[in-house]
């Protein structure tokens, strides 16, 4: 069983490095981190913390548009094709197809975004910046951000159509990074109605704001443990919960 999803998560990736949206948007990301080294040298105020708000900003935004805009077109391009029929006709089921193409984006994601944080810790050292270890949590929280967003692409890309499978994706992103405030709305509500519907919002949502330790990383804010640790695991249960929902959606999909 892992060998096979392997085997489709490397064909995934090597899909994946192939696209020009993929790289289209990151040229983009690259361009606005060194484009930051600019407006830091113009700006006569914190320069470093310009060059690192940018620069951070640059990796998250245009990491989770790689992620939805590649992840959505997951099964789309393999049914449009018609290759999803030669792929199952094997001894293959479709959790493991679907399961072997979300590890391979996962895999490819990473990858990219490894490499515009070299770029970023290279423009930092030549500002005479040190990367601390806020910068590593923040940089291990998006691992576990892009994880989920591609999870939720997933479930979309099993049973609807990639351009609504995008809006939907890139809805609940803006939305899980707002859900803390839509829980202090209901919290400040005195209408039942409101504080239960915020509340159950906040409940299905992901909390996508708990992975963005950002302003700690360029600002040296102190940064504990339990700041990493407990969105590492519940990032990794929410991915899990939406996987097992997309997989169980996908095996009664209807290719016909």
């Amino acid at each position: 069983m892992i060998a096979r999803i392997l085997t489709i998560a490397w064909n995934t990736g090597r899909e994946a490095v192939r696209s020009k949206l993929l790289y289209t948007l990151f040229f983009f990301a690259l361009v606005l981190i060194l484009a930051s080294l600019i407006l830091a040298n113009i700006s006569y105020v914190e320069r470093n913390r310009i060059l690192q708000d940018i620069g951070l900003a640059s990796i998250r935004f245009f990491s989770v548009a790689i992620a939805i805009f590649v992840g959505v077109g997951l099964i789309h391009k393999e049914v449009e094709r018609r290759t999803v029929y030669t792929i199952l006709s094997k001894p293959l089921s479709r959790g493991e197809f679907l399961l072997g193409k979300y590890v391979g984006l996962v895999g490819t994601l990473w990858l990219q975004a490894a490499i515009m944080i070299f770029v970023f810790a290279g423009i930092s050292m030549l500002r005479g910046i040190s990367l601390e270890a806020g910068h590593a949590a923040a940089f291990s929280l998006l691992a576990v951000e892009l994880a989920v967003v591609v999870a939720i692409a997933t479930l979309f890309s099993a049973f609807t159509t990639p351009m609504l499978a995008s809006l939907f994706t890139g809805g609940v992103w803006i939305a899980g990074n707002l859900t803390r405030n839509l829980r202090d709305i209901g919290v400040d509500s005195g209408v039942d109605l409101v504080r239960q519907v915020t509340a159950l919002l906040y409940r299905v949502l992901p909390d996508l704001a708990s992975f963005n330790l950002s302003i700690e990383a360029a600002h040296g804010l102190p940064v504990t443990a339990s700041d990493v640790w407990l969105p590492m695991l519940y990032g990794t249960a929410y991915a899990t919960i939406v996987l097992v929902c997309a997989v169980s959606i996908f095996e009664r999909r209807d290719f016909k």
